[in-house]
């Protein structure tokens, strides 16, 4: 089996003949699945995107949201046409509305959004100031002052999801294949061969997810959890445990292409 993997797409920005050679990429490859993680698009495109790429393609897509998919919308309404968009295409697989895939008998796909919860670096002294706080709605029509509690919250809750998924997929599977969009770590949040430093760590580390994942590779010794990110468009990989690795994928805005090829025994 062959999983074609690509992250950050930003489709919005691709041109007719990048577009055209990214599905050449996929049909060439002779993959049997297709993982996005994240930033497909933004909020008043990604279901138009989703579903022209569901139609370029024929083999699954398993994807989950980065924060520019809910640019020029909130993150609840654009999770929802999401939701619905994949109820009306076969093709179309929300990880975040997904417990479990099975990829082969030994391998499990689980995924989560993930978003910069600004439990790592110092927040209180970033200069670091993200579009997101001025093109999505949750923080745009929210005080600045709010903007914290809002990062921890939506980074809580997908620990939470997460964690749930990956119980049962480390019960049940020797490996399992973790899909977010914000790397989980430090260590995985790479720009130019290095990591992040204290001032963008709040907005580029999901750390209460890496929290979930590390405490479910100590619990499961014997279960490989390899995690697939993106977000920083600079590629890297992290070993956290001796089970849990992190690979970074790279990206450059209007040249979506195929970040890696897995292939299954």
């Amino acid at each position: 089996m062959r999983i074609a993997w690509i992250t950050d797409p930003h489709l919005n920005h691709c041109s007719l003949p990048s577009w055209e050679q990214l599905i050449g990429q996929l049909n060439d490859c002779q993959c049997d699945a297709l993982i996005i993680t994240g930033d497909i698009s933004e909020g008043d495109d990604v279901v138009f995107q989703l579903r022209r790429l569901a139609d370029a393609v024929t083999v699954p897509i398993h994807f989950v949201l980065g924060n520019h998919d809910f640019y020029q919308s909130s993150i609840d309404r654009t999770r929802a046409e999401v939701g619905t968009a994949v109820e009306n295409h076969s093709r179309l697989h929300y990880l975040r509305n997904e417990q479990l895939i099975e990829l082969s008998p030994s391998l499990a796909l689980i995924g989560e959004d993930g978003w910069g919860d600004a439990t790592a670096g110092d927040y209180d002294r970033s200069i670091v100031l993200l579009n997101d706080f001025r093109l999505i709605e949750d923080f745009r029509f929210r005080h600045r002052s709010q903007w914290r509690s809002k990062l921890e919250s939506l980074g809580r809750d997908a620990a939470i999801r997460l964690q749930h998924k990956l119980e049962q997929a480390c019960t049940q599977y020797p490996s399992v294949l973790v899909a977010t969009h914000v790397p989980p770590f430090r260590e995985a949040c790479w720009y130019e061969g290095r990591t992040t430093d204290d001032h963008w760590a709040p907005f580029f580390v999901c750390g209460q997810v890496g929290k979930v994942l590390l405490d479910a590779a100590n619990k499961n010794p014997s279960t490989k959890i390899e995690v697939l990110c993106g977000h920083t468009h600079h590629g890297g990989v992290a070993v956290l445990a001796p089970n849990l690795t992190v690979t970074t994928g790279a990206a450059i805005y209007g040249r979506p292409e195929i970040t890696k090829v897995i292939e299954l025994t």
